[in-house]
C-alpha cells in the first residue's frame, strides 16, 4: 500500500514547544493461510494503520501513538507525548539533544518479482493442501500442517529537522510440519525449525523451492525418527546445520549484544547480558573463524532495511571479527549513552510502540570448508538440524538447545539417524570451540517472526544467516 496521508501537513498541526518532533506512519497488512490436518484454519486478511508522534523536550523523548490521523488527532498525540517527556525530564539520568536524531532522506523497497496478488487465495490454499497431502506419507503421521503468511508493510518517517524516509516491505513466512507417533513415541519434523523459513520476498518463493518434495521429505523423516536410536550422551564434536545456527546466533550473540540490555534497561523483563561495556574491542568472544555481522543489506533476508525506526541510515558492520568483539547492537541513543560504536537497529514492532534496541539481520559469515570437509574431519560426533527447544539464562550465558533431527558422524562419515539430539554449553567457551565454518554452498538464510522484548511487549521480525559449522568437544545428550 502506498501511504496517502499528508504527514508534512500533520507535522504542521503540532503546536508544542519541543526541541524536535518526529512522526512515523506505519500501515501493515497480514494475509495468513493455514491447513491443519486437512482443514483450512486460517484464511483471512487484517491490517493496522497509525502514526507514532515523538518529541524531544528538556533532553527526554516522549511518544504517543494514535490511529486518529487527522490534524486534531495528531495535535492531541503531540500534547500527550510532550507531557510524557516533561514528566520524564524530572527524573532523567541522561539528557539527549538533536544528535540523537540526525536527519536522513531515502527510500527502500523489498526485492521481489511477484506480489501477493500474483497468487490467488484459492491457488495458495490448494498449494498448501497439496503440501499437507504430501506430508501424510503414512497413517503414523498423526498431525500435519502447512502454512504461509504474507506481510505487507509501508512506513514513512519525517521530522522537524528534515528527515524524510519511505520504506516498503513484502515478507513471507512459510512452514511445514509433520508429527509421527507410535504409542508414546512421538517425533516432529518441520521446514526449518518452527517457522524458521521467513524471507523478504514475494510469492516467487514458491517457484524457488520444491515445496511438495520437501513436504514428502519432512513426512518421511518424521517416520524415520520413530525407529531411530536415542542420541548418545557425552562430549563430542558437533556439526550444526544453518537452521539451528539461526537459534544459536539469536540467543547467545544477538540478545547478548543488545546495548540497552547491557546497560540494564531490560533486566526486569528480558534480562541482562554477560557482556560488559569494557569488553568491546578486547573480549575474545570466539575462535579466529568467527565473523559475525549486522547486515540489513542482505537481499531477501527477513529484517533487511535501509533505515531504522529512528531514521538512522543502516549499513553492514562487523560485530565480531576473527573472534574479537568490536561493536554492540545499539541504536543512536544507546551509542550516545554508552560511548560505544553501534548500528542502526533502533526498531519498533509497529506504529503503537516506541523503538528500542533490537536485532535485525545478525549473520555468521561463510568460511572456506565444504560440508564434506566438515563431516570428514570428525571422528566421533553428531550432525544436528532444526531447532525444537531452547533454554538460556537471563544473562544469555548458559544454554541448552534441542534439535529435531540428528545423524551420527563416525570416522568422517554420516551414519545412522538419531532422535532427540541436544547439546549444552556456555556462550564464550562454546564459540571459542568453533573449529570449522562452512563455505557459501552451505549458507542458509532463515529468520524468526516472534522475537519478544520490551515493556510493553514488542514482537519483532529478525533474520539470521549462517553456513554449517563444526564445534569441538561439546556436551551432547539425548532424551526429549
Amino acid at each position: 500500500m502506498k501511504l496517502n496521508i499528508n504527514l508534512q501537513e500533520l507535522l504542521g498541526a503540532i503546536d508544542v514547544p519541543a526541541d524536535w518532533v518526529g512522526m512515523r506512519e506505519v500501515y501493515e497488512a497480514h494475509t495468513p493461510r493455514m491447513i491443519r490436518d486437512g482443514v483450512p484454519v486460517a484464511n483471512g486478511r487484517y491490517a493496522t494503520h497509525g502514526v507514532m508522534v515523538e518529541v524531544l523536550v528538556d533532553g527526554q523523548f516522549g511518544y504517543y501513538g494514535t490511529p486518529n490521523m487527522t490534524n486534531e488527532g495528531i495535535a492531541d498525540a503531540a500534547v500527550r507525548a510532550y507531557r510524557q517527556a516533561k514528566m520524564a525530564s524530572k527524573y532523567s539520568v541522561f539528557s539527549f539533544d538533536l544528535k540523537a536524531r540526525p536527519p536522513f532522506k531515502g527510500e527502500y523497497h523489498s526485492p521481489y518479482s511477484k506480489d501477493r496478488e500474483s497468487l490467488s487465495a484459492g491457488s495458495l490454499n490448494q498449494l498448501l493442501l497439496s503440501a499437507y497431502n504430501n506430508l501424510k506419507v503414512s497413517d503414523k503421521i498423526v498431525s500435519a500442517s502447512s502454512l504461509c503468511q504474507i506481510i505487507e508493510t509501508s512506513s514513512r518517517f519525517i521530522s522537524s529537522n528534515g528527515s524524510d524516509i519511505n520504506q516498503e516491505f513484502l515478507m513471507l513466512e512459510f512452514d511445514l510440519s509433520a508429527t509421527a507417533a507410535d504409542g508414546s513415541n512421538q517425533q516432529t519434523r518441520t521446514f526449518g525449525g518452527m517457522r524458521g523459513t521467513c524471507r523478504q520476498m514475494g510469492v516467487e518463493f514458491f517457484d524457488k523451492y520444491e515445496i511438495l518434495s520437501n513436504a514428502n521429505r519432512i513426512g518421511e523423516q518424521a517416520l524415520e525418527l520413530l525407529t531411530a536410536v536415542e542420541c548418545p550422551s557425552g562430549e563430542m564434536d558437533v556439526v550444526i546445520a544453518p537452521d539451528q545456527m539461526m537459534l544459536q546466533i539469536h540467543e547467545s550473540i544477538g540478545h547478548a549484544l543488545e546495548v540497552d540490555r547491557i546497560l540494564g534497561d531490560e533486566r526486569n523483563y528480558a534480562g541482562w547480558s554477560f557482556v560488559k561495556l569494557d569488553d568491546f574491542g578486547k573480549l575474545k568472544y570466539g575462535s579466529d573463524l568467527m565473523n559475525i555481522t549486522f547486515d540489513p543489506t542482505l537481499e531477501s533476508e527477513f529484517a533487511s532495511y535501509a533505515f531504522d525506526d529512528g531514521g538512522l541510515k543502516a549499513s553492514k558492520e562487523y560485530l565480531i571479527k576473527e573472534g574479537t568483539l568490536l561493536r554492540g547492537l545499539g541504536g543512536q541513543e544507546s551509542q550516545i549513552r554508552s560511548g560505544l560504536d553501534g548500528v542502526a537497529n533502533f526498531r519498533s514492532s509497529g506504529w503503537n510502540r516506541a523503538p528500542i534496541d533490537r536485532m535485525a539481520n545478525i549473520n555468521l559469515e561463510p568460511g572456506m570448508s565444504s560440508f564434506d570437509d566438515l563431516i570428514g574431519s570428525v571422528e566421533n560426533g553428531i550432525y544436528m538440524e532444526s531447532n525444537k527447544s531452547w533454554s538460556i539464562d537471563d544473562y544469555r550465558n548458559k544454554f541448552q538447545f534441542g534439535c529435531e533431527y540428528g545423524r551420527l558422524i563416525e570416522n568422517g562419515r554420516l551414519t545412522q539417524v538419531v532422535k532427540n539430539p541436544n547439546y549444552r554449553g556456555i556462550s564464550i567457551p562454546f564459540w571459542n570451540s568453533l573449529k570449522g565454518v562452512g563455505n557459501a554452498d552451505t549458507f542458509g538464510i532463515y529468520g524468526t517472526p516472534n522475537c519478544g522484548k520490551g515493556e510493553p511487549n514488542q514482537v519483532i521480525r529478525v533474520g539470521h544467516a549462517s553456513p554449517a559449522c563444526l564445534f569441538g568437544n561439546i556436551q551432547v545428550f539425548g532424551g526429549v
